[in-house]
């Protein structure tokens, strides 16, 4: 396996299996974020004089430094409630977006597998501890450590006096995306999209500074690009989802990653976890020949699964996968053995992540065709087929894989929990009996 640095490190849970042993790297979770703020006036703008407009990117860049620096001296005409990190602070205000983000996969970027994981390498390895918060938790507040850089240029690990445990459970809470230096920053208002710059009215923690960056899919990109020379498996960078929607048509169409993952501004960044989210980026087709043959002739369906609905690969990323799978049961309901014949369609990858075993994973506007050819039994009374989702099937192998070595050390209880939740995640996303004459 190549040498890796936390710059080439794949953006999820990254095992390295020595010996017997598991050791993990880090798990990176979706990053998409943008706020509601309302009632709002322009009172000045950030760009002062002639000075060029800040691009998009260059926004990015600039948010997105990992991790984000302490926020410092807080004003000092800011009450207790507008000093607070703590998204349930910003949702007394901000009611229906704090709902939101509690359901969503943000509010449990710092679950238990995360969790299990840095608690063993807090000590052992905190460069690699500070890659998983870089996402998890990137806020320097929600890390027990910071690395600081002595006179003499050493460079050192040292307690951060600023760590919050409570603000890193919430995993991507709200200042993650919003409070910079104390200062609240979101998208402009819907009503006015054209204002940008500081917008004060005298509202709570001074207002808010509106940048369009936040409806825009490069604001998402520092969690879900590799660069050019990131980590990669047979030829192919392990995290790609923005180059994914690049080469679709949605940038020509003008989708965005926030059209889907945050309609309407909604804080839920559905994605396939979701059976309702997943349906609507698929189209699933059955065509059946040969309904009315007799046993021992074959029995043949095919079925065409087209990614509709998604700007990216289906699956995006390689810790998903989706098993098709066609069977023929007889009168009272049971499969037949012998009949069932299945497909893949994913990204399977040794768990070392050393090679990449097949990549059956859909582009965006194509379709994957899963043929099924089976002799008809004499018993066979309805021919099924089903689609399965199993979004964490990488996860469950790994923590259990971690759970059966001795790599879990003092995060073990947090691993099985992580592990079970794993396992509960798998749902059926289409059905379909053919009754056979």
């Amino acid at each position: 396996m190549p040498k890796c640095t936390a710059r080439f490190l794949p953006c999820f849970l990254l095992p390295v299996i020595r010996g017997n042993i598991v050791q993990p790297f880090f798990l990176m979770v979706l990053l998409i974020a943008v706020a509601v703020l309302s009632t709002v006036m322009i009172t000045g703008n950030r760009q002062s004089g002639t000075a060029p407009a800040e691009s998009v990117q260059q926004f990015a860049d600039r948010h997105w430094q990992t991790p984000v620096p302490l926020q410092g001296k807080v004003p000092g005409d800011y009450s207790e409630l507008e000093s607070s990190l703590l998204p349930e602070s910003c949702g007394s205000c901000h009611e229906p977006q704090y709902r939101d983000w509690k359901t969503s996969l943000h509010s449990k970027a710092m679950g238990p597998g995360v969790h299990g994981q840095t608690l063993v390498m807090e000590k052992s390895d905190p460069a690699t501890a500070r890659v998983c918060w870089s996402c998890h938790a990137p806020l320097s507040e929600q890390q027990p450590l910071l690395l600081k850089t002595a006179q003499n240029g050493e460079k050192k690990w040292v307690t951060n006096p600023a760590f919050d445990p409570r603000l890193q459970q919430h995993g991507l809470s709200c200042a993650v995306c919003h409070v910079r230096k104390h200062e609240r920053i979101g998208p402009p208002r819907r009503s006015t999209p054209e204002v940008t710059g500081r917008i004060d009215e005298g509202l709570p923690h001074g207002g808010f500074v509106a940048e369009p960056a936040f409806s825009k899919s490069v604001f998402c990109k520092g969690c879900h690009q590799f660069g050019p020379d990131g980590y990669a498996l047979n030829g192919k960078l392990i995290e790609n989802t923005y180059q994914e929607w690049l080469e679709s048509d949605y940038p020509a169409k003008g989708v965005e990653c926030q059209s889907c993952h945050m309609p309407d501004r909604r804080h839920l960044w559905r994605g396939i976890h979701d059976p309702e989210m997943t349906r609507k980026g698929v189209t699933i087709t059955t065509e059946v020949s040969g309904k009315t043959v007799q046993a021992g002739d074959k029995l043949e369906m095919l079925v065409t699964i087209s990614n509709t609905g998604t700007g990216h690969h289906f699956p995006t990323y390689l810790t998903p996968r989706v098993v098709v799978s066609g069977y023929q049961i007889d009168r009272s309901g049971k499969t037949i053995p012998d009949t069932t014949q299945e497909a893949v369609i994913g990204r399977e990858v040794t768990l070392n992540l050393s090679e990449e075993i097949f990549d059956t994973r859909i582009p965006s506007g194509e379709s994957s065709f899963f043929r099924y050819s089976q002799t008809r039994s004499e018993h066979a009374s309805r021919l099924i087929v089903i689609v399965r989702v199993e979004p964490n099937y990488f996860y469950e192998k790994f923590f259990r894989a971690m759970l059966e070595g001795d790599s879990a050390g003092k995060g073990r209880e947090l691993i099985r929990q992580a592990w079970e939740h794993a396992r509960s995640t798998p749902y059926t996303l289409y059905r379909k009996e053919i009754i056979l004459q």
